[in-house]
């Protein structure tokens, strides 16, 4: 029997650390620093990072990543009852993703101005036509996932 959600913020800064420790595990092989863990009563399920550069996968983002596992892990397709951590506010592809597994619950970090659905290009999950409902909570650790964001991208300017 699945727990009600409760929103425990410790436990979700835990969590988001988790998808930061990921972030830099693709940082370190190239890949822009996005993490995200998958958690269904209280466990993590699945795990990713960004990775389409070295997979060769326009869709391999962490988000996508993270979500393949966790239905792997069950073998479900759905994750009802679930939450996602990731460093970085989603994309439309991953917002996407995100409605179609039934994923309960998303907790973003940095907001992405350029592409991100969740409150800066659109507010995707509030979208009248969608058939599931997410909650959505941004700016946990905001400064800790822009950092590594920036950090990445400054280190990649000087070697240019």
């Amino acid at each position: 029997m699945r727990q009600p959600l409760i929103i425990d913020r410790s436990r979700d800064q835990h969590f988001m650390a988790e998808a930061l420790a990921l972030a830099a595990k693709g940082a370190e092989l190239g890949e822009v620093p996005v993490g995200a863990v998958l958690v269904q009563d209280g466990e993590i399920i699945g795990r990713g990072f960004n990775c389409p550069i070295s997979t060769h996968d326009p869709s391999a983002h962490a988000e996508m990543v993270a979500i393949r596992d966790a239905a792997a892990h069950l073998q479900n397709y759905r994750l009802p009852g679930s939450t996602l951590y990731v460093t970085l506010e989603p994309c439309s592809m991953c917002a996407g993703l995100i409605v179609h597994s039934r994923v309960q619950r998303v907790v973003y970090g940095a907001t992405e101005p350029k592409a991100g659905v969740v409150q800066s290009r659109g507010e995707f999950f509030q979208q009248g036509f969608l058939n599931h409902r997410v909650l959505v909570e941004g700016g946990l650790m905001a400064a800790e996932c822009g950092a590594i964001l920036s950090e990445f991208f400054r280190r990649r300017r000087e070697q240019r």
